[in-house]
Order: C-alpha cells, then sequence, then structure tokens
C-alpha cells in the first residue's frame, strides 16, 4: 500500500476502533468472551481480517511498518481483540510464506475476508518446543495419519485451519519435523477448549487431540523435513508482533498514568509535582522510547529483505520486560484503586502477561540470540 493511501487508512481505522471496538472492553472482561456476531463485521468492514495476507489474495498486504501502529492501537482496545487480530494475521503471513501456490489459493482469500481463519499448532502438553515433539505424521501412499496432543491452540474455536507440526521421521532430531495444513473437521481431528486466562480476555486456546487423522499428502507444507527451519522463519516475525503489542500495553498504560498524576490531588497537590511519580513517568516513558526504536529497527531490516533472528527475539524480550515494567509502574502511579476494574490500567496489567509466553518464553528468546551471534550474526546499520 503506497504511502498517502496508508496514511489515510490508518487514521480511519484509528478513529474508528476507539468509537467502535474499544466499547466492547467491559463487556468482554465481564463475559469473558468476545462477542463477534457484533465484533465481526466491525473488523470486516475495517479490513483487519486480511492486513497480512498479500493483496494478490485479496488482502491489503502490508508491510511491517505499516501493520505495526495497528497491532499496537488494537494492544490499547482491548488484549483480546488484539490476540485473535495477532493470531490471525501472522499465521496468514505463515502460510504465504511456507504454503505452495495451490494451498495459498485455497485459504487466503477466505482469510482477507475473515471467512476462514489459520492457527498454529504447535505446543504440546507433554513436550517442549521445536523438534522436541510427541506428535507424529506417518505416510500412507497418498495420504499421512497423524496422530498427538497440542494445547495452547489460539483462535482454536473459530479457525478454518491449522499448521500441524509434527515428526515425519522421529530419528531425525531437527531434520525429522514437517508441517501440514489441517482442515477443521476432518475426522479425528478434536478440538476443546481450555480454561479463561489472566488476561486477554475473549481469546481462546484449545486443546486439540489428533487421533488417526488423515489428510491428503498435498496437504505437506513444504517438503518433509522442513518443519523446523519453517518455524523458525515464522516465528521471527511473530516475535517482533508480539513486542508491539508489548508496545501499545505500555504506551496506553503510560498516558494513563501521566492523565491520572495530574487530575489526582493529594495534600494539595496533583500527584504529577510528586517527584517519585515523575520518577515512574520518566522511567515508562523511557522504556516505550527504546522499545519503539527496536520495532523500527526490525521492521525496516524486515521490509528490505532481511532476517532477523537475533533482532526478533531480543525485541521480544525488550518488549515483555518493558511492558512489565511499565505496567508495574502504572499501576503504583493509580494506587490502590487501580487494582479495581474501575480503571482500565487493571485490564492492561494483565494483558500484558501473556506477552511472557507468545512465541516462545525468554529463555527461548536468549538461546535464540546466544546461537545468532556464536554463528557469526552481527546487527549491520541500524539506520
Amino acid at each position: 500500500m503506497d504511502d498517502v493511501r496508508y496514511e489515510a487508512f490508518r487514521k480511519d481505522v484509528f478513529e474508528r476502533m476507539w468509537t467502535e471496538l474499544a466499547p466492547f472492553e467491559d463487556r468482554i472482561e465481564r463475559e469473558e468472551q468476545i462477542p463477534y456476531a457484533e465484533v465481526n463485521p466491525i473488523i470486516t468492514d475495517l479490513g483487519l481480517w486480511g492486513l497480512m495476507v498479500p493483496e494478490e489474495y485479496g488482502g491489503l498486504g502490508l508491510t511491517v511498518s505499516q501493520y505495526l501502529p495497528i497491532l499496537s492501537e488494537l494492544s490499547k482496545i482491548h488484549g483480546g481483540i488484539r490476540v485473535v487480530l495477532h493470531v490471525h494475521n501472522s499465521n496468514a503471513h505463515a502460510l504465504s510464506v511456507i504454503g505452495s501456490e495451490e494451498q495459498r489459493r485455497a485459504v487466503l482469500p477466505g482469510v482477507a475476508a475473515g471467512t476462514m481463519s489459520v492457527a498454529f499448532a504447535l505446543t504440546e502438553p507433554d513436550f517442549g518446543t521445536g523438534a522436541d515433539l510427541g506428535s507424529t505424521a506417518v505416510r500412507h501412499g497418498d495420504e499421512y495419519v497423524l496422530n498427538g496432543h497440542k494445547h495452547l491452540i489460539s483462535n482454536s474455536d473459530f479457525a478454518s485451519h491449522f499448521i500441524y507440526f509434527a515428526k515425519t521421521d522421529p530419528d531425525a532430531g531437527e531434520l525429522g519435523v514437517s508441517a501440514f495444513l489441517v482442515e477443521r473437521g476432518t475426522s479425528g481431528f478434536d478440538i476443546e477448549p481450555l480454561p479463561h486466562t489472566m488476561g486477554c480476555k475473549g481469546g481462546e486456546h484449545g486443546r486439540i487431540t489428533a487421533t488417526d487423522v488423515r489428510v491428503p499428502a498435498r496437504n505437506l507444507l513444504g517438503q518433509e523435513g522442513q518443519g523446523v527451519a519453517q518455524l523458525e522463519e515464522t516465528l521471527e516475525l511473530s516475535r517482533v508482533l508480539v513486542a508491539a503489542s508489548s508496545l501499545g500495553t505500555a504506551e496506553r498504560a503510560l498516558e494513563l498514568a501521566v492523565e491520572h498524576s495530574r487530575t489526582r490531588i493529594t495534600f494539595g497537590k496533583p500527584l504529577a509535582q510528586r517527584q517519585a511519580v515523575q520518577r515512574y513517568i520518566a522511567e515508562m516513558a523511557q522504556d516505550v522510547y527504546a522499545l519503539k526504536l527496536m520495532l523500527g529497527d526490525c521492521a525496516r531490516k524486515w521490509d528490505a529483505g532481511r532476517r532477523i533472528p537475533a533482532e526478533a527475539s531480543m525485541t521480544k524480550n525488550f518488549g515483555l520486560e518493558a511492558v512489565g515494567r511499565v505496567t508495574d509502574r502504572a499501576l503504583l502511579t493509580f494506587g490502590g484503586v487501580g487494582y479495581t476494574r474501575a480503571h482500565s490500567i487493571e485490564r492492561l496489567y494483565r494483558d500484558a502477561r501473556l506477552n511472557w509466553l507468545e512465541e516462545g518464553t525468554p529463555t527461548i528468546q536468549n538461546m535464540v540470540v546466544a546461537r545468532a551471534f556464536v554463528g557469526g550474526h552481527t546487527l549491520g546499520d541500524a539506520s
């Protein structure tokens, strides 16, 4: 999307998100579910389902630099809506990268329209991540038979397709993992909800049980044994997107804390004149500023066609640490009343904690960064 069209689009989307989506905050928090019958038409009309879908498949085809501000703004409005749209768009991008032309044309137009959606089925209850999987895929003629368990699968309540990772060669380590596109409703592919989460209410993270699930061989994504490489490439960008979500939450917490410090009067003076509160605000602003600069560097490099394994993991890690510090200080600025649902800071505080876990924990990010630099990665030009 060219710059002129994008700026007009962003201005309209920002205004309408606040006037049309933000009013659902209290209801979603109270009911712990997103009223899709009312929210879907708004999301569809705004074009939010197709933000990361290439234009040739009916999407808007935004660059990462263009997408990040919209995702950040969604994080300010409501974490659950942010999760749904982040997962939807991130996995649409993943399919556009690792899927065949036949697979892309079969699914992505529906994804852009919001009538289809792709979920990422990686995490397992009894194993770790990457090559540490218990799920298996055994080829029988023109089909693969899948067996295994997955959990914490975001958007499992409405996804039409799942990128399912399984071992095609249990003895080959990282080279024995493959990815498959599995359609919802396939025999033996059972989905059930998990308990409600601490924050980001309304987004569902379900459990999948695959029992002798037969999928056509054409549903293999790429080639056998490419699963871990595909995983690393797709998660690389998704980690940046989680950091953008941290930025939005942190920015909103800072905005609310500053506003509260100006209007809350104690001992005849606003909190903003208290040295301790001024320090909170300064520290929050520093974290927001630093994270924004890191995200800008990642976006520019990605849009220029560069791989950013270390930058993505460092930014994701710094983002979760920054939003943790910012929401801590914002809560302290509000004091006891901030711990009640009278103010959005209570929700932002809870929403932020999901960012620790999305797309890999801090220990995973540290491992990725260390491996990259030991292997010769350099940051290069950050401009």
